[in-house]
This record gives structure tokens, C-alpha cells and sequence, in this order.
């Protein structure tokens, strides 16, 4: 049984943006963790992403704004979507001053490896144990054995597995079920500002449409670079890992005739990682007795709104409000806390998952409704529920 002057006894399995949300979130609620990340040191593979004011207002609340600021870079437009051929603007959105307005917070981009380490600093450093692959779980009634790589074991009164798509705490307490091969994949790469085009630099969210694909560039790490990420018909590949590359040449050729701007961008660029987009429906449940899963364990997202780093620090701002609310009664509080996330994640998975065919329309009538859409549309205010959501004051269940 936890030593209840000391609080449960929490296992967090997986160091990533998630699994140290987690941490920094039950730190903030007066618990305590130990997180278990099999790599030997504390990295996120990848490369950009948008930081939106739900996640920002969260981050701020850890007290790490100052380290935040120091890497991330503002955005003044977003949702600049542009025609795969010429760079004709459909649609753009002023963010700088507007998102402050109607949600009091800005919309940043930076590099994965930034927002780790921003969220690190709110960890104490001693709850973090590196090289411990976890291999399995066993549930018990009053918590749970994990099992490592090593041949070690730990006990714990609650299990927070937040150990990505591949999760071993998912499958360990689901039925298996084999993600669906979702026929697209992704091609990322950073360019360096002094060889990217100066179109590229401005602080914009940049999208181009085009039939079958997408291409989506912002600049990161203060301006010294450019994020590049691209969407495009997988054929038969099928390999999910983020280290898996591709030849600048297999990029180019997927966008062959579109705006040189864009062809430009993958030749500045370096080898580009390649990964296919695996589709896996919502779960209807994602806690066990003691053991429950956070970010992408639980609810794996197409990236198409930028939401999957934001919804697992909104996991952790819920999930520690939860713990700490219900200390001597874990089970209910996992409970709450699947019922307060689990429709709101689900709901991002399926629009997510709608994007592609939208984005992604040959030219045509289609296409062409489509476009007017977006000429007459406003994400910022239209997609409210997405940014003005507030872990930290939501009726928890």
C-alpha cells in the first residue's frame, strides 16, 4: 500500500513531451513519479510543431515561459493555405494580436527537441530513470508490477503509460487491434535559413494544397531554420518509425511541378525522414484498474491539426487534477479522468483524420468549392473549442 503521507507510488512509462507533462503537472499538484524513458538520454526525434493557446497557457502555468520564449518563435499568420501550382493564396489568417484576444495567449512554432527540454525544467531531475525499456505490465489489485528490459522489476500503485503509438502499457490493457494502413506518408526535413528562400522565413504557417498532397513549411528555432513537412500517397510503404529516411530525390518526386518555391525548399533541405501515417480508431476506453495512457498512447492523431503535442500536456494538466483529488482513490480518479478527455481527444482523432481528403482534392469542382471555403472560412474563431479549451478549469465529470 502507498505511504499515503508521501502520496501513491506513480510510474510513468516514457520520457516524451507527454510522459514529462505528466510529471511536471503531478509535481505542480504536490505528487510525486518516477519516469522510466528507455533511451539513454532525454531527445525528441522529429522536428517542428505548433504550440496553440491551449497548450501555451498550460506551459505557462508550469512557470518554464521564460525558458519557452527563449526557443520558440511567434507566429504572425497561420492557416496560409496557397495553390500547389502558382502560390496563389486561398486563405490566410492574421494570428499576432488576434489569438491574444480571444484566447489570451499567441500561437508559436519551435522545434520538439525545444519544447522536451522546456518541459523538463518543471521535472525534478532525480524522478527521471533513463535506459529502462519497459517490457510489460502486470495488474494487481492495488497497483502493478512492470517488467524491463534489464530483467528488473518495479512496483507501483499507478501506471501512466505515455510511451507513444507503438505503447507496450496499450497493449498491455486493450485488445489488439492492428492499426489501418491510412495510404499516405510523411516526408520532414529542416533547412537552414542562410540557404532557404526568404519566402520560406516569414512567421507564417505556410500550406500548400495540391491533388493527392500537402506541403507545410514555418520557420523554427528563432528564424534560424525552416520546418518542412510534407504529405504524399504512401504505394507500399508501410514503416512507421520517425528514424526511417528517404533520398532528397523520392521527395522531389512526389512534388514535381509544383511552385518552385516549393521544389526549391526540398533541395535546401537535407536526406528527409519518411513515415507512414498508420490509422488507428478512438479507443473507447483507455484506463485499467490502476493503469491508464496519455498522448499518443491513448489517442494517436493524424497531424493534420497540429494537436498532438498540445493534447498530451492537456492530458497531464487533467490526469494530475484528477490524482490529486482523489489521492486515496486512484481508480476513481483514473476513472474521471478518462471521462473528462476521452470524447474531446476522440473528436480531434476524427476531424484529423477528415483533413486528408479535403486537403488533398484533384483539381476540380471539388477543389474549387473547396477553396472558396477557405476564402470565406476563419479557423482561428471556427476551431475555438480547439484553443479555448482550459485543462486547468474544465468540469471534471
Amino acid at each position: 500500500m502507498p505511504d499515503l503521507a508521501r502520496g501513491p507510488r506513480i510510474a510513468i512509462i516514457g520520457g516524451g513531451i507527454g510522459g514529462l507533462a505528466a510529471g511536471a503537472f503531478l509535481h505542480r499538484a504536490g505528487l510525486t513519479a518516477t519516469i522510466y524513458e528507455q533511451a539513454p538520454a532525454l531527445t525528441e526525434v522529429g522536428a517542428g510543431l505548433v504550440v496553440a493557446p491551449n497548450a501555451v497557457r498550460l506551459l505557462r502555468r508550469l512557470d518554464v515561459m521564460e525558458q519557452f520564449l527563449g526557443r520558440a518563435l511567434q507566429l504572425d499568420w497561420g492557416w496560409e493555405f496557397r495553390r500547389w501550382a502558382d502560390g496563389t493564396v486561398l486563405s490566410v489568417e492574421q494570428l499576432s494580436g488576434v489569438c491574444e484576444e480571444l484566447y489570451g495567449e499567441s500561437t508559436y512554432v519551435m522545434h520538439r527537441a525545444d519544447l522536451l527540454d522546456t518541459v523538463k525544467t518543471a521535472v525534478p531531475g532525480e524522478w527521471i530513470r533513463l535506459g529502462s525499456r519497459c517490457t510489460g505490465v502486470d495488474a494487481a489489485p492495488d497497483g502493478a508490477l512492470l517488467h524491463f528490459a534489464d530483467g528488473s522489476r518495479a512496483e507501483a500503485d499507478i501506471v501512466i503509460g505515455a510511451d507513444g503509438v507503438h505503447s507496450v502499457i496499450r497493449s498491455a490493457m486493450t485488445e489488439p487491434t492492428p492499426p489501418e494502413y491510412s495510404g499516405i506518408c510523411a516526408f520532414r526535413t529542416i533547412v537552414p535559413a542562410d540557404v532557404a528562400p526568404e519566402f520560406a522565413l516569414r512567421p507564417a504557417q505556410t500550406l500548400w494544397l495540391g491533388p493527392g498532397r500537402h506541403f507545410v513549411h514555418y520557420p523554427i528555432a528563432g528564424g534560424s531554420a525552416v520546418n518542412v513537412v510534407a504529405f504524399a500517397p504512401a504505394g507500399d510503404y508501410t514503416d512507421e518509425s520517425w528514424s526511417a529516411t528517404a533520398t532528397i530525390e523520392e521527395f522531389h518526386s512526389e512534388f514535381a511541378g509544383w511552385d518552385p518555391r516549393v521544389t526549391d525548399l526540398i533541395t535546401a533541405g537535407g536526406v528527409p525522414g519518411r513515415w507512414a501515417l498508420l490509422d488507428r480508431a478512438p479507443l473507447r476506453q483507455w484506463s485499467q484498474g490502476r493503469i491508464t495512457l496519455l498522448g499518443d498512447a491513448a489517442h494517436p492523431m493524424f497531424p493534420f491539426f497540429a494537436q498532438g503535442a498540445a493534447q498530451s500536456i492537456e492530458d497531464a494538466a487533467v490526469l494530475a487534477r484528477c490524482l490529486a483529488a482523489s489521492v486515496d482513490d486512484p481508480e476513481q480518479a483514473l476513472k474521471q479522468y478518462e471521462a473528462a478527455r476521452i470524447h474531446r481527444t476522440a473528436r480531434l482523432q476524427q476531424v484529423s483524420h477528415s483533413r486528408s481528403d479535403i486537403n488533398h482534392l484533384p483539381d476540380g469542382p471539388q477543389q474549387q468549392a473547396r477553396d472558396a471555403t477557405l476564402a470565406g472560412s476563419d479557423p482561428l474563431v471556427g476551431n475555438g473549442w480547439i484553443y479555448g479549451y482550459d485543462a486547468d478549469s474544465v468540469v471534471l465529470p
